[in-house]
């Protein structure tokens, strides 16, 4: 009868596998869920983006172009719809209604996304459209055409796609047919994807931007001189009142 035969184990204690070293992982796009960049961390600084233009014209008739908001989709890069959804009681200075809330759609390749943004018209010298969660921070008492009785918020919609986003027009006059134009963008993306594959992109943003309202601008007073002599009173939009 044969002896059964002792059986060694080829392992001696418990099986260990050494992790893949932290260190060679690589992703392309950073993880959404991470806390260092948690979307929802109010922490998050707004990216900033900023062009200047000095224009050979007066600065009324810019001021009252750049305030058009309803035109915007007709020569902006990017806008596909623009409507002024509420509008101010008339400021002290020129007893002109500016709009107070607009609706864009705007659209990059295959994607689409809608914002309702407040406006805040200083006259003749800002135009301002924040949204998400973002706060006005011109003095209250150079916007109080805005904030009347029945709408007290100094606050943009939020949207969803952003936590915070602020365009701020600025209007200077450096002499009777000479203007400096100053757009400064800021924006946080609740999701910090977004923020990522924009990066390459965002910075042309603003100088499409300001090159369209130049183009614009250029176009009108050529086209219409009486505009360069109108003030601010007698301008609606980009023609002059009938």
């Amino acid at each position: 009868m044969a002896t059964p035969k002792t059986v060694r184990p080829l392992l001696r204690g418990p099986i260990y596998i050494k992790p893949p070293s932290l260190s060679q992982r690589r992703t392309f796009l950073p993880n959404p869920f991470s806390s260092s960049i948690n979307p929802l961390n109010s922490s998050a600084q707004p990216q900033t983006l900023t062009a200047r233009r000095t224009l050979p014209y007066p600065s009324h008739p810019i001021y009252s172009i750049v305030s058009d908001v309803s035109s915007y989709s007709s020569f902006l890069p990017y806008c596909q719809s623009s409507a002024v959804t509420k509008w101010s009681t008339p400021d002290p200075t020129y007893q002109r209604r500016w709009p107070s809330e607009a609706r864009l759609i705007v659209g990059w390749g295959n994607l689409t996304e809608s914002f309702t943004s407040r406006v805040f018209c200083v006259p003749g010298r800002i135009v301002e459209s924040i949204g998400g969660s973002t706060e006005t921070e011109i003095p209250k008492g150079e916007i109080s055409h805005h904030l009347n009785d029945s709408d007290k918020s100094a606050k943009g919609a939020s949207d969803g796609l952003m936590t915070h986003l602020r365009s701020r027009w600025t209007i200077e006059a450096l002499g009777k047919d000479k203007t400096e134009v100053t757009l400064a963008l800021e924006f946080v993306f609740a999701n910090p994807l977004y923020t990522t594959l924009s990066a390459g992109a965002a910075p042309k943003v603003a100088d499409a931007m300001i090159k369209a309202f130049e183009e614009r601008v250029t176009s009108l007073l050529n086209g219409n001189p009486a505009m360069g002599t109108a003030s601010l009173g007698d301008l609606e939009g980009s023609k002059i009142k009938r």
